[in-house]
């Protein structure tokens, strides 16, 4: 058995998913995985890839124009969940795919379709409570710099949001757990950019910062409350605690 292995990035998983299938060793005698590899299988050949951007935009062109565009969405959304098997999961849907074309999104009685379709949702769903959850605080009235700690990578998507509702406004959001950064100067598309820990350390700063529509958000979440009708722990079904570590109205 061969075992391909790369970062947790999207590139290195589509460079990773180009080599395997470029090696042509039988997709019975491959396998994905994700580094670290905390326990080595024995009698396996281990082979590290490293990001390849020519390679992974093959990929993604062949997912787009020999499956569907749908799907490709499905492999990227799975992609940045936060399942150690996700990268073996999208190259077993990627064979089926290349077999069958756009009809595999439907092969729902097909494992590997199902579970892509599975990591797809929950990378979705987080993304969507982030995009309600995410709260900003203004520092030096200047910028608005928001911190979140999300299970699945889902900063891009997030910040992807925001782009189209703050356009005009110079804002961060930062991904506390895996030092990565959403920057939007005014009035132009945002990008990616990791952080070093000295930065992490400036930009914590901007947690212990109070501005006035920080008082007034939380003002208006205690008034708008009913003391006789509150239920926590239908409110922890809607809103888990690990959620509320970076929200305005749940801080002290």
């Amino acid at each position: 058995m061969t075992i391909y292995t790369c970062g947790e990035s999207f590139e290195e998983m589509m460079t990773c998913i180009y080599e395997a299938w470029a090696g042509r060793r039988g997709h019975a005698n491959v396998k994905l995985q994700l580094e670290p590899v905390v326990q080595p299988e024995l009698f396996c050949e281990y082979i590290p890839v490293g990001a390849d951007a020519e390679k992974a935009q093959k990929v993604v062109r062949a997912i787009r124009q020999k499956i569907s565009a749908e799907a490709y969405r499905q492999v990227f959304y799975a992609a940045m969940s936060c399942f150690p098997d996700r990268l073996e999961a999208i190259y077993r849907f990627l064979v089926l795919g290349f077999a069958c074309g756009a009809g595999v999104t439907d092969m729902f009685s097909e494992a590997p379709v199902m579970r892509v379709l599975e990591l797809s949702r929950k990378c979705g769903n987080e993304t969507h409570y982030f995009r309600e959850f995410t709260r900003f605080v203004c520092v030096d009235e200047k910028v608005y710099v928001a911190h979140i700690e999300p299970k699945c990578n889902i900063t891009a998507m997030t910040a992807r949001h925001f782009a189209d509702r703050m356009p005009s406004e110079y804002w961060m959001i930062i991904d506390d757990n895996r030092r990565i950064a959403a920057v939007h100067p005014k009035n132009q598309p945002f990008y990616m950019t990791g952080l070093s820990a000295e930065e992490m350390q400036r930009l914590a700063e901007a947690r212990r910062q109070n501005d006035l529509y920080t008082e007034l958000w939380k003002e208006f979440f205690r008034s708008i409350g009913i003391a006789q009708r509150s239920n926590e722990k239908c409110q922890r079904s809607l809103m888990p605690l690990w959620y509320r570590k970076h929200v305005t109205e749940f801080l002290p």
